[in-house]
C-alpha cells in the first residue's frame, strides 16, 4: 500500500489531509481475507505432509501423509485448537488420494490400488486389501500415483506419474516401467484395469465432476509446455511420449499413435495425432501458479460464496487456490481461470470441502520448492458471508466473450473500452522443459455492451482465435460504489469458437 503526498501540504493541515487520504485508500482497497479467512490447525508435532484427504460419511476428515500415516481429524469445524488428529493407519507407500466407497477407504499407493477398513470399530484400520496392482514401477522416485475417483459407471480412475529422467522417451530398447504417464480405470469389484488415456506427465490431481466425467491437472515440464486442466476420456492422448512403448499392450486406438514432433503448436496436434486432446484450461505460467494439484467442485449450494458449481484448483508452488468456470462448446470442455486466494502456509497438494462448506487445504513443501515458510500444514478456508466484486463467469461468444459479475458494474466504466486490455497466445508441444507464451497478439476490444441490470457485459474482440488463451485485464472496471474488482484478470482457453451466442 503506497502513501499519498501533495506538494505544499505541510504542518497539521497537511498531516490531516494525508491521514484522510490514507484512510480513504484503506477503505477502498479490498483484501481476499475480507471474504475468505484462513484458519490453521496445529501440526507442529506431526509431520503433516498431506497427500490425501477426504470427507468421511461421519463428518470427520481423513488425512493421509506422504510418509504413509493416516489420521482421522476429529472436531474439524470448531476452533482449530480443539481438533484432534487420531491415528488410523500407518505404513502406506505415499498415498495420494482417498475415496470412501461401500464402507471402505480406497487409496492409490505407489504400487497398487488398496482398500482399507476398520472392521472391529476400535478406531484403527485392520484390513488392507490389494484391489489392483496391474501397473509397473521401476523404483524411480517420480512414479507417483493419484486417485482414485469414481466415474458415473462405477469405475475408479487413477492417474500414473511418469518417472523423471531417462530420455529419450518411447525408445523400445529402454527397459522402462509400463503404464507410466497413463490414466487407467479399475473395476473395484474385480480389480481389472483398463487403459483410458495416454500422454500424461505429472497428473497431480484427478477429480470426478458433478456430472460424472473425469478431469485431471498436469504440471508444466518437458512435452507439457504449460500447466493445464484436461478432460479425460477413453482414447485420449495428452502429449507426453513417455508411455508410448505401452501402446501395444493398450491396443486400439492407442497402438496407432505416432511420436509427436517437437515444436508443433498444440492447437494443430490433432492433424498429426488424431487422438490428441487440447486442455480444457491452460494455467499461464507464474501468472496462475506453476504446479496445479488437487481440485474440487463447489457443491455447497452457495454456502461457500457465490461460486456454486464452479471448480477450485490448488497450486503446489504458489500455495494458492484458483477458480475455474467451464462450459462445453461443440463437444469440448473449455473455460476461464481466475485468481482466488493466496497466502497459505506452503505448497498445496489436496483440497477438500467439509460438511460445514469450509475448504480444507492440505500442504507440503518437502521435496518440492514452493511459497510459504512451513514444511507442511493443514488449514481451513471459510467464507465470511461477504460477497466480493468479481467476474463470476467468462463465457465464449462467436465474436468475443460474455462476462457476468457477482454484483452490478458501473455502466459507464463497463461501457468504456479503455477499461479492458486483452492479448492472446498459444503454446507449442516441445521436448524442452516448459515453453513460452507463443504467437502473441494484442486483441482489440471493439464493443462493450452492458446489460440493463448491470450484471453482465458482452465484449466484442478482434481478432478472436481458436486454440489460444485470451488473457483479459479489467483495471478500469468498477461497481456502482466505485470499488475495483478484487481480481481484475481472467484467462480463457478458447479451444472452440461457438457458432451461436449462448448464455
Amino acid at each position: 500500500m503506497g502513501t499519498h503526498s501533495k506538494p505544499g501540504l505541510t504542518g497539521k493541515l497537511g498531516a490531516l489531509v494525508l491521514a484522510g487520504l490514507f484512510a480513504f485508500s484503506l477503505t477502498q482497497e479490498a483484501e481476499e481475507s475480507d471474504y475468505y479467512q484462513i484458519e490453521t490447525f496445529s501440526t507442529e508435532e506431526l509431520p503433516m505432509e498431506v497427500g490425501a484427504m477426504t470427507l468421511m460419511s461421519d463428518g470427520n476428515l481423513l488425512v493421509g501423509t506422504r510418509r504413509g500415516d493416516v489420521y482421522v481429524l476429529e472436531n474439524p469445524y470448531g476452533d482449530p485448537a480443539s481438533a484432534v488428529f487420531r491415528p488410523w493407519a500407518r505404513g502406506l507407500a505415499q498415498p495420494l488420494g482417498f475415496l470412501e466407497h461401500n464402507g471402505w477407504i480406497y487409496t492409490a499407493q505407489r504400487g497398487e490400488l488398496t482398500r482399507i477398513k476398520d472392521s472391529n470399530g476400535d478406531g484403527k484400520a485392520d484390513i488392507f486389501e490389494t484391489v489392483c496392482d496391474a501397473w509397473d514401477i521401476s523404483g524411480n522416485y517420480h512414479e507417483y500415483n493419484f486417485g482414485p475417483r469414481m466415474d458415473k459407471e462405477g469405475f475408479m480412475w487413477i492417474t500414473l506419474n511418469k518417472p523423471f529422467g531417462g530420455q529419450p522417451y518411447a525408445d523400445p530398447e529402454v527397459k522402462q516401467a509400463h503404464w507410466r504417464g497413463w490414466a487407467v480405470r479399475v473395476n473395484p469389484e474385480t480389480g481389472e484395469m483398463f487403459p483410458m488415456a495416454a500422454g500424461l506427465r505429472s497428473p497431480a490431481g484427478v477429480e470426478d465432476s458433478p456430472w460424472g466425467d473425469i478431469f485431471y491437472t498436469d504440471n508444466q515440464g518437458e512435452w507439457c509446455n504449460a500447466s493445464k486442466l484436461s478432460h479425460l476420456e477413453f482414447g485420449d492422448y495428452h502429449g507426453h511420449p513417455w508411455g508410448l512403448p505401452t501402446q501395444k499392450l493398450a491396443g486400439p486406438p492407442f497402438e496407432t499413435m505416432p511420436q509427436p514432433i517437437s515444436g508443433t503448436f498444440m492447437k494443430d496436434m490433432h492433424q498429426q495425432i488424431p487422438q490428441f486432446k487440447m486442455p480444457a484450461v491452460w494455467f499461464p505460467y507464474d501468472k496462475m501458479g506453476k504446479s496445479p494439484s488437487g481440485l474440487r467442485w463447489d457443491l455447497t449450494d452457495g454456502k461457500f460464496g457465490p461460486y456454486a458449481g464452479q471448480l477450485f484448483v490448488a497450486d503446489q508452488h504458489h500455495a494458492t487456490v484458483m477458480r475455474v468456470n467451464l462450459e462445453n462448446v461443440d463437444g469440448h470442455w473449455q473455460g476461464a481461470c481466475f485468481p482466488f486466494r493466496e497466502g497459505f502456509q506452503c505448497g498445496i497438494i489436496r483440497i477438500c470441502f467439509g460438511s460445514d462448506a469450509s475448504l480444507f487445504v492440505g500442504m507440503s513443501n518437502a521435496g518440492w520448492g514452493g511459497r510459504g515458510n512451513r514444511p507442511w500444514g493443514l488449514q481451513r478456508l471459510k467464507w465470511t458471508g461477504k460477497i466480493p466484486f468479481e467476474v463470476h463467469e467468462m463465457k465464449a461468444q462467436p465474436d468475443g466473450f460474455k462476462l457476468t459479475f457477482t454484483e452490478p458494474v458501473n455502466p459507464e466504466a463497463a461501457a468504456n473500452l479503455d477499461s479492458y486490455k486483452m492479448e492472446s497466445y498459444t503454446y507449442r508441444l516441445e521436448s524442452r522443459y516448459g515453453g513460452p507464451e507463443d504467437d502473441k497478439k494484442e486483441v482489440k476490444i471493439t464493443q462493450a455492451q452492458v446489460s440493463k441490470d448491470g450484471m453482465s457485459v458482452r465484449i466484442k474482440i478482434d481478432p478472436i482465435r481458436a486454440g489460444y488463451v485470451h488473457e483479459l485485464h479489467m483495471e478500469g472496471l468498477t461497481n456502482n460504489k466505485g470499488d475495483s474488482l478484487l481480481h481484475d484478470a481472467a484467462y480463457y482457453t478458447l479451444v472452440n469458437i461457438p457458432t451461436d451466442a449462448h448464455l
